[in-house]
């Protein structure tokens, strides 16, 4: 299944004062020989960029009636997923039980229940979490949202680099953090060709990686420190056939870059996020991905949801 553009710019107006049109910040020219840009969307509603694809998606289920309000919806997520969809529901009136791995950080499960959504532990992964949000769907009838591999979720993620694309003008390079694969899936839509696409992922979670590679989506170990928002265990269908076609890079970064890269950010401009969210800016501090000269750069930070105290 593929996204076009014409389905993120109709989110992007669906969504339209829903979410918050977060800023760049262009950093210094001669850090990776040309112009770069990194997009602040960890100062999304939620923490991550996440609010855009869960406001798409609820708003579409609310037009399309096959939402009811009283029963409300459901969705398993590692965190991230699990805020945006449960910030949506409230703006929405609608009541959000998240289902989320016991090893979840503890800053993002505090947020899930400020938010007053019902949040179930279980399981050590995202996977196992996903099958009880199923599950309950099933029982009780709630909207089943998935945390990346939906058409609607997809557009709506997309809709940032639209307005990256706005912000800066053209850009050679977009490069982007890759789990599920709902960003950088709507991403590719979102530019249509006119720029590259590079998705980032852990060496300990390359969903998108070992789907290129065997010529399909397949179950990897995941084994990482950006585990709480890298950490599917497969490639989402719609990113999987959105990358192929277009002929996707990507590449591979370690823990010890996620952490190097993190503490640059904090450092350098004050900028505190997750480490999966550190992905794309590591890809270009460690080298992974080299630019030619002059290559303008988009960056996506794609999520905040830390513990502030870890980068003290």
């Amino acid at each position: 299944m593929r996204i076009t553009r014409i389905e993120v710019q109709a989110a992007a107006a669906r969504i339209d004062g829903h979410v918050r049109r977060t800023p760049v910040l262009e950093v210094e020219r001669g850090l990776f020989g040309g112009p770069a840009w990194l997009k602040l969307e960890m100062l999304q509603h939620g923490g991550s960029f996440k609010a855009r694809g869960a406001f798409a998606n609820l708003l579409a289920a609310v037009d399309g009636d096959v939402l009811d309000r009283r029963v409300g919806i459901v969705i398993a997520s590692g965190g991230n997923a699990g805020l945006a969809n449960a910030f949506a529901a409230a703006a929405l009136g609608v009541p959000a039980t998240v289902f989320v791995p016991v090893t979840a950080p503890e800053v993002k499960v505090a947020k899930l229940r400020g938010l007053g959504a019902t949040v179930v532990q279980v399981g050590a992964d995202y996977a196992t979490a996903y099958d009880a949000a199923l599950e309950h769907a099933r029982h009780t009838g709630a909207f089943h949202c998935h945390a990346y591999d939906q058409p609607a979720v997809v557009a709506g993620a997309g809709t940032l680099a639209l307005e990256m694309l706005e912000q800066c003008g053209d850009l050679d390079t977009i490069l982007v953090a890759v789990g599920g694969g709902g960003l950088i899936g709507g991403v590719i839509a979102a530019v249509d060709g006119s720029a590259t696409v590079v998705g980032v992922e852990p060496d300990g979670a390359p969903t998108l990686h070992e789907a290129l590679r065997v010529g399909s989506p397949i179950d990897v170990s995941v084994d990482s420190i950006a585990a709480d928002s890298l950490g599917a265990r497969r490639i989402g269908g719609i990113a999987f056939e959105m990358a192929r076609d277009a002929n996707v890079r990507s590449v591979l970064v370690t823990d010890g870059d996620l952490v190097s890269a993190r503490r640059t950010l904090w450092d350098r401009w004050r900028i505190a996020v997750e480490h999966g969210a550190a992905a794309a800016f590591a890809a270009l501090a460690a080298g992974a991905y080299v630019p030619r000269a002059g290559e303008r750069l988009g960056i996506v930070l794609c999520g905040a949801n830390t513990d502030p105290s870890t980068l003290a």
